[in-house]
Formats: C-alpha cells, structure tokens, sequence
C-alpha cells in the first residue's frame, strides 16, 4: 500500500493534507484485523510471534513490558548482520540526536533490505523527531503494510493523524493499536482524549 505519485511525489502539507482523508482510511483498512473474522492475531513469521502478540494483548498480563521487548527483538532481526548493524547503528545515532546520521543509516537499510519492516519504522521516527511529518507517514505506511501487527508502527501513524485533524482516523488507528497492545499508556490516553473529542464534535 503505497501513496498516490501526486502525494509521493510532493509531499508537503498541502499537498498531503489533500489526500489524507481518503489514504488514512484504505491505510488503516490495509492493516486492520477484524475480530469478528480472526480467532488469532496473524503472524508476522513462524518464529514465536504470534504467540507473544498473544500474551501481550491480553489485558492481565503483568509482565508485558518484557512480552513487548521480546516482540520488538524479533521483529528488529532482518535475517542479515549487515542490515541488523545498519539498524543497530541508525539507532544509536538517533538515540545521540544525530538525527541526520540515523536518516542516512536507515536510508541505506531501506534501500537494501526494502522488504524488513522495522528499517521503514526506524526512518518514520526519525523523520518524525525532525518534524517532517509527511515523510514519516509514508514510512509508517510501507511499515504497516510489511509488519500489520506493528503497534508501535500505528501508535506513530495515530498521533500524526491527529496532529493533521483527522481525529476519528486517529482514534480507530489508537483502537486497533489497544487491541494489540493495551498497557501503553500513551495509546489509552490517547483513545481517551479522542473519544471525548470525537463525541463532542459530533455533537
């Protein structure tokens, strides 16, 4: 799932903010797992995945920080050392706020291993950190479209979308993201806020 060329293209707020609307809902209709058709969230491989989504989806699960780490180490695992350094290395630039050298590192990881979710996911926050925020949409979308479990992945897409206004894309985004993972604070706050929003704009 890609954007439209005009909006690949261009790329500003403008220009984004003009196709947003219809985007934002075939994105989240993309990778959206409707309950009532699957009895379990799908596996990104066959290496424990689903099992761990799982545990972390249920609402008692008192260890899921470790759950969620666990996930998140597997999904960061490209199949290649030369790309897991590449990711190793963009991390740790940004993690410096050397932002502009973790764009070029994970740049050169997208470019080489285009099919590894985690690389496009790693560029969205940095180009969100930078505030270029249609850039970091695009990547989350090529994110999600490899990874459709990825709540982190949605938790970023959520809060773009409603930074852009588009409060009731952002709060089923910020729902499916609850339904994978629903101790974040930050995405239950979210749905929270979103949901008085939403009630009181409609009415």
């Amino acid at each position: 799932l890609e954007l439209s060329p005009f909006c690949a293209k261009t790329m500003t707020m403008k220009h984004i903010m003009k196709c947003l609307a219809s985007y934002a809902v075939a994105l989240f209709t993309a990778f959206s797992v409707n309950a009532e058709e699957h009895d379990a969230i799908a596996p990104l491989s066959d290496d424990g995945v689903a099992e761990l989504l799982a545990e972390l989806a249920a609402p008692d699960t008192e260890d899921w920080e470790r759950i969620e780490k666990r996930i998140i180490d597997k999904w960061s695992k490209s199949g290649s050392r030369s790309m897991d350094l590449l990711l190793k290395r963009g991390r740790d630039a940004l993690a410096k706020d050397e932002t502009s050298a973790a764009i070029e590192h994970f740049t050169a990881l997208t470019d080489h291993a285009p099919d590894f979710a985690e690389g496009w996911n790693a560029r969205a926050t940095a180009f969100f950190e930078i505030e270029e925020y249609g850039l970091s949409f695009t990547d989350i979308s090529r994110a999600l479209a490899l990874n459709p479990n990825h709540f982190e992945a949605m938790t970023g897409l959520g809060i773009i979308l409603e930074q852009w206004g588009e409060k009731e894309d952002a709060l089923n985004v910020f729902r499916e993201a609850q339904r994978l993972n629903p101790h974040r604070e930050i995405i239950n706050e979210a749905i929270d806020r979103l949901e008085t929003e939403v009630s009181g704009r409609d009415i």
